[in-house]
């Protein structure tokens, strides 16, 4: 009788902690549910864009995340990160509205779930065009993004979204071509932005690769069908000469190239010079003593710019301003997800003000 009264109490307890183990389960599946936030693709109308000498359109996509308790809590507030994707990205891609190296949302969500991030909005504009990336530079050929972004995009979202429309909680980031973008629109627009973290910044210095049998190629692409056909770094050389070399009278593709013969057009290779984040940033180191933060980092193994990003630490700290930098083992994409997640994310937690 007592050993049959010991086996059923043994049952319990089993039955008991089983319970309990479902219980807690199902608490941790609940608590992770609980932490979605919800993502809309919108169409922004840019003025800014309009008239762009190669038509792409100036209604501009559009992904803003909401975080989870954005629709459970009417009456709060948020502050609001603008991301950049890199050149031959998109948003969609970005955002995991179709299969890419990243999700961005998910990125976000563990971040939050972690205890790493606060709840913010996010907003991504979609900058590919038909050079597959704007640069988010001014230019008739492509038209005026440092406008879009700075202020039609930020006058949108604050009249449109539940945001702190101020500056201190306004932050701006960005990987790649939209780390350049991060640097360059950071530190002509302290008025917008109060903090700026670049991720593994493209095109911050180098000249024109002078190499005959590539820039035969690439003047060899003279209508805006042909584009399809170039390789990475063929539509990188026409997108850098349509942010920085437009000119209205060349057309269709309205750009002059840095090269002609087998020759190097210095007049040309200084106008994209003029836009090296290296070559102009002690112009703007004013601008970016106004910043609270700025963040920076790049992998070794990101050949070149690696380089470049260290050269930009050392400068500000030559400046003495604050700022925050890492090189980590890494290469341009392959712990991107884990840097906005760990670093990025705590980063813009930490400086912008929230209710």
């Amino acid at each position: 009788m007592l050993n049959h009264f010991s086996k059923l109490t043994k049952n319990i307890i089993t039955m008991q902690k089983v319970l309990l183990l479902i219980t807690i389960i199902l608490l941790g599946t609940g608590f992770t549910q609980a932490q979605k936030g919800t993502k809309e693709r919108i169409k922004v109308h840019s003025t800014a864009l309009e008239g762009n000498l190669i038509g792409d359109e100036a209604d501009r996509d559009v992904t803003v995340y909401m975080p989870p308790s954005y629709q459970s809590n009417p009456n709060r507030h948020y502050p609001v990160l603008y991301m950049l994707h890199g050149f031959t990205d998109t948003d969609s891609q970005w955002f995991g509205w179709e299969d890419h190296w990243i999700n961005l949302q998910q990125v976000i969500e563990q971040a939050i779930s972690e205890g790493l991030s606060k709840e913010i909005i996010v907003v991504m504009p979609n900058a590919y065009n038909k050079f597959r990336g704007s640069m988010y530079a001014s230019s008739a050929t492509i038209g005026d993004w440092e406008t879009f972004v700075t202020k039609e995009l930020v006058a949108y979202i604050d009249n449109n979204y539940r945001t702190l429309p101020n500056i201190e909680s306004r932050g701006l980031s960005g990987h790649s071509m939209g780390g350049y973008g991060t640097i360059r629109l950071g530190m002509k627009y302290p008025d917008v932005f109060s903090s700026i973290y670049m991720l593994s910044p493209c095109c911050m210095d180098g000249g024109v690769i002078a190499n005959e049998e590539l820039m035969d190629k690439i003047a060899s692409f003279n209508t805006l069908d042909k584009l399809d056909e170039a390789s990475f770094f063929e539509i990188a050389a026409l997108a850098t000469s349509a942010a920085f070399a437009p000119n209205p009278k060349n057309p269709p593709l309205y750009l002059d190239l840095p090269f002609a013969d087998g020759e190097i057009r210095d007049d040309i290779a200084n106008k994209i010079a003029a836009n090296r984040i290296l070559n102009i940033v002690d112009q703007y180191i004013l601008n970016l003593k106004k910043l609270k933060g700025i963040g920076m980092d790049a992998g070794l193994q990101d050949e070149g710019i690696s380089q470049s990003t260290k050269k930009l630490h050392e400068l500000l700290e030559a400046y003495q301003i604050p700022h925050q930098y890492e090189s980590y083992e890494g290469d341009h994409l392959n712990r991107i997800a884990e840097r906005i997640r760990t670093k990025v994310l705590p980063f813009f937690s930490e400086n912008l003000v929230f209710e």
